[in-house]
């Protein structure tokens, strides 16, 4: 990969939760190349999923240096000293805002823009159209699999958009050792992980159906170990919002012996899992990567509100009456080898193409203006809202009263926003779920 005129490449990964962090930082890696020289500049954007220190350290991703931002601060760096790369591992519309704000830097400056990344941090299964439009203008948009490049171009083709950005690669978190079948006789339990979600499913009913069976099964199989694997604790917030933490639900049960919640890296909790389960999470991907048999539920029906219909054709789905009577799936080979998991050994060649896109675009002397589908043209009523959410105005520069960023943040601001974000956060996991109970009376 070229590099700057220090011999370093520089990659600034702006990320708004902790699941983009990681999908961002390791993306950023694996468009480096093994034993690059990279210096990899962190930025969390400030809102209601800014990680905590304990899930940064559960992520495992070392930075260079490591921040919160808001967009317009973000902005103003960028604008004062770009850096080689940039990965947006953010939400759609934060996507959107960040991108007109980088074109109208372009314009202004005489500098080399720096070439933009970005992607989606797992399976694509609801708003495909409205989550890719948003992100149209970067340089790369990344497909974790063949089926996503398929469908991602056909999108930007459809509404007439410049489709030559989509470049298929993976997910860039898959990896560990291979699944062997464990030996009855080992000292260690057969082990059954399932892997939770902060909004699927999303009632109390069902949330509280999956802990009572997770328990049955417990109870019925006390030789197997049973772990419930939690995205967060309580008052820490994902990607998505989690109103009914299972930590919660589980106070008001007798768990057995052999049925445990445990936090960590997914990785490190695969290491000793012979059964995934899960309604829809990445997790599964994961867990195919490394071909341990792994069970989509049925339980709640397929439906697209579960995103569990994405897997239809795996041969994973299955019901927790089944996994009961000792089932144990296969998952399909064709339908694997399009979702971009490649259990075959070829996982590592899957960056080929988006490390190659990358260094042609670093090679040239002057990259092509940012040119976004989204604009005043094609959306004067829907655009504006977008940018203005971040401090932005309909030509990307920052609102009047916007957040500076030409000094570090005091102690009373640090506390001020620090307080805010609890009390958000307090509002979101306790208080608005009271108040939609309520409504339903």
């Amino acid at each position: 990969m070229p590099v700057s005129n220090s011999g370093t490449t520089r990659i600034t990964v702006l990320a708004d939760s902790d699941t983009r962090w990681k999908w961002g930082a390791l993306t950023a890696s694996r468009l480096a190349g093994e034993g690059a020289d990279i210096r990899l500049d962190g930025r969390l954007l400030r809102g209601r999923a800014t990680p905590t220190v304990r899930q940064l350290e559960e992520v495992g991703v070392r930075a260079d240096s490591l921040r919160e931002v808001t967009a317009v601060e973000f902005l103003r760096e960028v604008e004062r000293e770009a850096p080689d790369v940039i990965v947006l591992a953010l939400v759609g519309g934060a996507v959107q805002a960040v991108l007109h704000g980088l074109a109208r830097i372009a314009v202004a400056s005489d500098r080399r823009r720096p070439v933009i990344v970005t992607g989606y941090v797992g399976v694509v299964y609801e708003k495909l159209a409205d989550g890719l439009l948003l992100r149209h203008g970067a340089d790369v948009v990344l497909a974790n699999s063949r089926q996503d490049a398929e469908r991602f171009r056909a999108v930007y083709e459809g509404v007439g958009a410049d489709a030559s950005g989509v470049v298929e690669s993976a997910l860039p978190f898959l990896g560990g050792a291979a699944y062997e079948k464990r030996d009855p006789d080992t000292a260690d339990p057969y082990t059954v992980v399932f892997a939770a979600q902060p909004s699927v499913p999303d009632s109390r009913a069902h949330r509280t159906y999956l802990l009572g069976r997770m328990v049955e099964h417990a109870r019925l199989h006390p030789d197997r170990e049973v772990l419930i694997k939690l995205r967060s604790k309580p008052g820490e917030h994902t990607t998505h919002i989690e109103e009914l933490p299972y930590q919660k639900l589980a106070k008001g049960e007798d768990l057995p012996p052999n049925c445990r919640l445990v936090y960590g890296n997914m990785g490190g909790v695969l290491d000793r899992t012979d059964l995934l389960v899960t309604v829809s999470s990445t997790a599964a991907l994961e867990s195919l990567h490394r071909r341990i048999p792994t069970v989509v539920l049925t339980d709640l029906g397929v439906r697209e509100a579960l995103g569990n219909h994405h897997f239809i054709g795996s041969g994973c789905l299955a019901s927790w009456d089944e996994i009961d009577a000792g089932y144990s799936p296969e998952a399909a080979p064709e339908w694997v080898a399009r979702q971009g998991v490649a259990p075959d050994g070829t996982y590592e060649k899957a960056f080929d193409a988006a490390r190659e896109r990358v260094a042609s675009l670093l090679a040239q002397p002057q990259l092509p203006p940012i040119a976004p589908y989204y604009s005043l043209t094609t959306a004067p009523g829907y655009l504006p809202g977008i940018l203005a959410r971040h401090h932005l105005g309909p030509d990307g520069a920052p609102l009047p009263g916007a957040p500076a960023a030409d000094r570090e943040p005091g102690p009373v601001r640090q506390a001020v926003r620090s307080a805010a974000r609890g009390a958000y956060r307090h509002g979101v996991q306790r208080v608005a779920p009271v108040i939609r109970r309520m409504g339903e009376l």
